[in-house]
Order: C-alpha cells, then sequence, then structure tokens
C-alpha cells in the first residue's frame, strides 16, 4: 500500500498549492443552490476523510466490520462549510489526508484482506477502500479544479 499512500500524498502536494489560490468569491459560489459550493465540497472530502479514518483503523482491528454510511449532505450542512475560513479548510483537508497516507503506508499487508460492509452493502476489503478513498477524493478535487493534473490508480466508481 506504499504505492497508494504516496498517490495519496502526490494528489495532496498538487492539490494543495492550486487550492491556495482560489478567491474567497470563487469557493464561495454555488452554480444552483441545490448543489455544494467549492468549500461545501472540501468540507465533504473532510467529512470522508473522518469516515475512512474510522473504516481504515477499525477493519484493521478484526477480520471484518459492519461500517453505518454517512448522511453527507446532512454532515455538510450541519457543520457550515460554507462559512468556515477557506484557508483553514484546505490546511486541515491537507492534514488529514497526510495523515490517512501514512496510516495507508504503515497498514499491515496481512490485514488487507480483512473486509467491512457499509449499511449492508458489500463486503470491501480494506485494499480496495484504501484505494478507492484516493479515487473519490480526486473526483471531487476535479470538480474543483477541472483540469487537474493526476495520474489514475485503477478503475474505480467514479469515472476516473
Amino acid at each position: 500500500m506504499k504505492e497508494t499512500a504516496q498517490h495519496l500524498k502526490e494528489v495532496v502536494a498538487i492539490s494543495f498549492p492550486l487550492l491556495q489560490n482560489l478567491t474567497d468569491e470563487e469557493v464561495s459560489a454555488k452554480e444552483v443552490p441545490s448543489k455544494w459550493s467549492k468549500k461545501e465540497i472540501i468540507g465533504h472530502l473532510i467529512d470522508s476523510a473522518c469516515n475512512n479514518q474510522q473504516k481504515f483503523v477499525r477493519t484493521m482491528a478484526q477480520p471484518h466490520f459492519d461500517f453505518v454510511g454517512y448522511a453527507q449532505n446532512h454532515w455538510v450542512a450541519a457543520q457550515h462549510y460554507q462559512a468556515e475560513d477557506w484557508s483553514q479548510l484546505i490546511t486541515f483537508w491537507k492534514s488529514y489526508n497526510l495523515h490517512l497516507a501514512h496510516i495507508i503506508a504503515e497498514v499491515d499487508g496481512s490485514l488487507l484482506n480483512n473486509t467491512l460492509t457499509i449499511e449492508g452493502v458489500g463486503p470491501f476489503t480494506l485494499g480496495f477502500i484504501m484505494g478507492d478513498y484516493v479515487e473519490h477524493l480526486k473526483h471531487h478535487l476535479r470538480q474543483i479544479l477541472p483540469d487537474l493534473p493526476l495520474r489514475n490508480t485503477f478503475q474505480n466508481v467514479y469515472g476516473a
């Protein structure tokens, strides 16, 4: 999983300076009131990091784990990401993802076939969940930065 961890670090290294260059007007704008702004997308990615950290660590602890899903729209709205400072948001996003890269790099290879279900869907292996996390992240970063030059690591459900 060292390659997956390295890829996650590359995604953060490439994306972070580009995110820093966005103006508050750009990140706060909503094309459609029912869609997330760029701030809210980063908020969702923070929530995803939080939930996936739980998946990673809990699935390492036992051969199979049943995980609850989360209501992503509620999480974004309840935390009021739209009112958050952009610089603080992206700094937290960067730090959280570098921590996840550390977890992925250090996972014991014998645990990668441990499985989890998410709200009864699955099972998924820990190795798959770790790789898919990076692809999910890239999918949403491309919504913020459409020309983001990122390589694909494996076929995934996000069309990357």
